[in-house]
């Protein structure tokens, strides 16, 4: 093992002995690998460190994914006393799946203000290392999930025997995992296979997984994904190929949160698409994703123009209006005027 990984492992190890409740917080919007990794983590916590624990998310997850929720989950959208009575009176907090408390939007002013003993666990770049007491940053790996399955490999109590966690926690980690590579269609680096080996040796039921992940939507997110497909898919002649999923389109399939989930990969099966954007509209701005191929950069489109950033070739961001651009109707132009220039560059 890396000296510097086992220093921070054995840290991670004397701070869980001396806790005595624990937070683990998730990101907003949550997704299979903010939900897997917390998930996994409460679930080592209480049953194997047998931990006064709680998952947080600052919203509720959404139906395609809830299979992923521990009952010791809270959601500040919907429990937020709770939630916020529970950040008070613990002295550990664990961040994972995002980079800083700015993530969690709602919970990051009492995150921020907590006394408690803070870690991160993080797969994402440039962590904010000044708020935390002991940092867990690996870009290279696939996923939160991934890096936390190396992580409690080394813990003591492990043994680095996948056996020896709980098979809540197991199952937790596939599945975040699973849900942050696209099954297997990117971010895949050996040591991802090496744990989805490991895990399925351990006894993880991976088909029960992929059922519940991928063969259990609603009749109206298969109908909604062929009109994105047929209907709103735009191509440039430069390869960028982008869909807008509106309010009004939204309301016109009751699309819920997570359903549209995905679609964005769709595109890059075309052989002249370079990158592929997919906007949804919120409150006064679009939340985006964005993938591309390789010798393309989503990760630095996402950053120039999306106030966002993320991984190479997987990243998200916003685009706010009135102040990004004057209505939701200008969202075509500006993306294909700003993916112009970045592919001019």
């Amino acid at each position: 093992m890396d000296p510097i990984r086992q220093d921070a492992t054995l840290l991670l190890d004397r701070l869980l002995s001396g806790a005595r409740q624990v937070i683990v917080v998730g990101h907003t919007h949550p997704d299979g690998d903010a939900l897997g990794s917390v998930g996994a983590m409460t679930a080592y916590l209480a049953e194997k460190r047998g931990l006064t624990v709680r998952g947080i998310f600052p919203d509720t997850p959404p139906e395609t994914l809830r299979f992923l929720c521990r009952e010791d989950f809270l959601y500040a959208d919907a429990q937020r006393e709770a939630s916020l009575r529970f950040i008070g009176g613990s002295d550990l907090v664990i961040l994972q799946d995002c980079n800083n408390f700015t993530r969690t939007e709602a919970l990051a002013e009492s995150l921020r203000a907590s006394l408690a003993t803070k870690i991160l666990i993080d797969h994402h770049l440039n962590p904010d290392r000044d708020a935390f007491r002991l940092v867990f940053s690996t870009p290279d790996v696939s996923s939160a999930s991934e890096l936390l399955y190396w992580i409690l490999l080394d813990l003591p109590d492990v043994a680095g025997d996948a056996r020896n966690l709980p098979a809540d926690c197991l199952a937790s980690l596939m599945a975040g995992m699973t849900t942050d590579t696209n099954n297997f269609a990117n971010s895949v680096f050996p040591s991802t296979l090496q744990m989805a080996g490991g895990l399925l040796a351990a006894g993880v039921d991976r088909d029960g997984i992929l059922d519940q992940l991928y063969h259990n939507y609603r009749e109206n997110r298969v109908r909604g994904m062929g009109y994105f497909q047929n209907e709103a898919l735009h191509i440039t002649g430069q390869g960028v190929a982008y869909m807008i999923a509106t309010r009004s389109v939204i309301e016109r399939f009751d699309l819920r949160e997570g359903e549209t989930e995905g679609l964005v990969n769709v595109p890059l099966s075309i052989g002249k698409v370079r990158l592929s954007l997919f906007l949804k509209e919120d409150k006064g701005f679009f939340r985006v994703s964005i993938r591309s191929k390789r010798g393309t950069s989503a990760q630095q489109l996402a950053v120039r123009y999306f106030h966002g950033g993320g991984h190479e070739n997987a990243s998200g961001g916003r685009l706010f209006f009135p102040e990004d651009i004057p209505s939701p109707e200008e969202a075509a132009a500006y993306i294909e005027q700003v993916s112009s220039a970045f592919l001019n560059e």
